[in-house]
């Protein structure tokens, strides 16, 4: 049994997207200071442990810990948007 014209569909059955750009590269400097700041990060944690949790920064103990970890995942987090 033929289909009716009214009850064809209007519009095709697949749209390609629209041609889309190339993704914007990082600038020069943002790698290295990835890099830099996973490095910063890991120093920081190994001072911590090496004198006891009483340096870099003194009287904080514990939060020498964290803060090395932080700058780790501020170095993680930017290496993820890195092109």
């Amino acid at each position: 049994m033929p289909e009716s014209a009214s009850r064809r569909r209007k519009k095709p059955a697949y749209t390609p997207p629209p041609a889309s750009t190339a993704p914007k590269l990082s600038k020069a400097w943002y790698a290295p200071v990835c890099v830099t700041l996973l490095i910063v990060g890991l120093v920081w944690v190994v001072t911590t442990y090496i004198a006891e949790w009483a340096f870099p920064i003194p009287g904080i103990r514990g939060w020498n810990l964290a803060i090395g970890f932080a700058i780790m995942m501020v170095g993680f987090v930017m290496l993820m948007r890195w092109r």
